[in-house]
């Protein structure tokens, strides 16, 4: 057994003392998602973060399509925490990766979805932090008007958060990014429009981490729910990050007991033995709403 599993299994449970103390992790990122994540890993593991820099992670997409990502939202972090890895030459990585789009559920509301993944080549085993909510302002417009696009601006909270400018539309090549004070808003304005071959200007959220505060705030969720895994070891083999890995629907409706979509127990997982076990969700009720019955709402 590893020195550091061996810790785990002194430590016996949810809370117990930190596996990674005093292991260094490489962390890869060129948009100061170490402000966020660093802080949250090295108090709530020991660990120490090493920044990894000098490498453009613009090569796994952007989020002004210039470059399409590679693979999943999974795969593109997975391939940034071991890049990471590769320049430190660390057997530990952590990177993030988000995504943003309509909400899943109505698909009316802008939706973000953070994940930051923690990569031991140790252990041979991966362990993912996730939050997905609506606590977002991506936004676009397409606008010739100049107090149009400053009534944007200010409600998706410029100058704070930065925006993207480019003449027509979201495919055009033409962009300038990083737009931080209202003068060079208004210049990338006027420029757009006079590039623009129908009078139009597009505008959107520059979603760069470094660019936005209110991803940030997403990015340390995440790195705080990948803590929270990180820090509960498996019953089974000791590894860390054993947590819930999926859900078993059919908790019984309130009203006639026909099972709905709502679980009835979550399924715990080891990423490194497959171990599983099944709890009752935390804090869920003994039984469905109506409104989400099959029968009684269909």
């Amino acid at each position: 057994m590893e020195p550091y599993v061996e810790g785990a299994a002194r430590a016996g449970g949810r809370g117990a003392p930190p596996v990674y103390a005093g292991r260094t992790v490489a962390l890869l990122t060129q948009h100061r998602k170490e402000l966020v994540i660093t802080p949250v890993l090295e108090a709530g593991l020991g660990c120490v973060v090493e920044l990894v820099t000098g490498f453009d992670t613009d090569r796994f997409g952007t989020f002004t399509r210039e470059i399409p990502r590679p693979g999943t939202l999974v795969e593109t972090a997975r391939k940034k925490a071991r890049q990471g890895m590769v320049l430190s030459g660390l057997p530990l990585g952590v990177a993030s990766e988000g995504a943003f789009g309509p909400d899943p559920v109505i698909g009316f509301m802008p939706w973000n979805v953070e994940l930051v993944i923690w990569v031991d080549d140790a252990l041979g085993l991966e362990v993912m932090g996730t939050v997905a909510n609506s606590r977002t302002n991506f936004d676009h417009l397409v606008t010739a008007d100049w107090d149009e696009l400053s009534a944007f601006a200010r409600k998706v909270g410029f100058p704070d958060h930065h925006l993207v400018v480019r003449p027509d539309g979201a495919d055009d090549p033409r962009v300038r990014k990083g737009l931080s004070d209202w003068e060079a808003l208004e210049g990338a304005f006027a420029w757009a429009l006079a590039q623009s071959a129908g009078g139009r200007v597009f505008v959107e959220t520059d979603m760069r981490a470094h660019a936005n505060p209110t991803r940030m705030t997403n990015i340390r969720a995440a790195a705080e729910d990948l803590v929270s895994k990180l820090r509960c070891p498996c019953p089974a083999c000791r590894a860390p990050g054993f947590a819930v890995a999926g859900r078993v629907p059919g908790r019984p409706c309130e009203l006639c007991g026909t099972p709905t979509p709502e679980p009835v127990a979550e399924v715990h997982r080891c990423p490194r033995c497959g171990h599983e076990q099944r709890a009752e969700p935390d804090g869920a009720p003994a039984r469905a709403p109506a409104a989400v019955c099959p029968f009684c709402n269909p």
